[in-house]
């Protein structure tokens, strides 16, 4: 087993199955900047691993991850809100470029950052009572061509635009029929299901499932390269700042997200 529960992630290996748990399950599972870090790392030292064949992440808890921590953005500089979109989408461009599977156990909430982490991930099985979408709009925060490209990839735009545009949270039977995840189960039933669905990929042979990978990633390749850099800003700091203030006013999360 390897711990960096300092910034919330714990793994461990079993059969070529690496189970990812992140966070700290406080605040919905909202990861602060350090923990994104912490993912990037762990993501890309298990994928170099010879003995790993498929990585699922969950969220500590019962909730998959509810985005960034706010509490530390509260009163951010501009360049500390950067540095911060910057640790996030370093995250979640290890998880596309790790060299095996990476399978996302949603439950709870997961929603902005934390549906960045689990669109980025190669396949989704979601409870039924989950709820996901990129609720962004209303903190400020500009949505890059890098977020709106996963949205786009899996929902196709017209759906992208309206969880964009609305902050509209989807349950995992809805996230399932729009593509955004592979399926949904009963509540009860998703360990069982991720099980299942990571033991038939830890089954097949290591370099085909690594060579189907690389094959699927090398469709997707046009559209990461053209938004790997966002144009612009991350946020509308004068919206940002009024968002923080009153989320730091309501002093707990958002009842949405549960």
């Amino acid at each position: 087993m390897t711990a960096d529960l300092a910034n919330g992630v714990e793994s461990t290996v079993d059969s070529g199955i690496a189970v990812l748990v992140i966070g700290s399950g406080q605040r919905r599972n909202a990861l602060p900047g350090r923990g994104w870090t912490a993912i990037e790392e762990a993501v890309t030292a298990l994928g170099a691993d010879p003995d790993t064949r498929v990585i699922v992440v969950h969220g500590r808890g019962g909730t998959f991850c509810s985005g960034s921590d706010l509490t530390e953005w509260a009163g951010a500089t501009a360049e500390f809100v950067e540095d911060s979109f910057a640790r996030m989408e370093s995250a979640f461009r290890a998880v596309e470029r790790c060299p095996v599977p990476v399978v996302a156990a949603i439950t709870g909430a997961a929603a902005g950052a934390g549906c960045q982490l689990a669109l980025a991930c190669d396949l989704r099985l979601a409870a039924d009572t989950a709820r996901i979408g990129m609720p962004i709009a209303r903190h400020g925060i500009l949505a890059s061509p890098a977020f709106a490209a996963r949205l786009s990839t899996l929902a196709g735009p017209g759906l992208a635009r309206e969880l964009l545009y609305t902050g509209r949270l989807l349950d995992g039977r809805a996230a399932a029929a729009a593509g955004l995840v592979n399926r949904s189960c009963p509540d009860a039933s998703l360990d069982a299901e991720v099980d299942r669905l990571a033991s038939a990929i830890a089954g097949q042979p290591r370099p085909a499932v690594l060579a189907a990978k690389r094959a699927v990633s090398a469709t997707l390749a046009p559209v990461r390269a053209a938004t790997g850099h966002s144009p612009g800003p991350a946020v509308s700091m004068p919206e940002f700042h009024a968002a923080m203030a009153a989320f730091g006013a309501r002093g707990r999360p958002d009842e949405r997200f549960r």
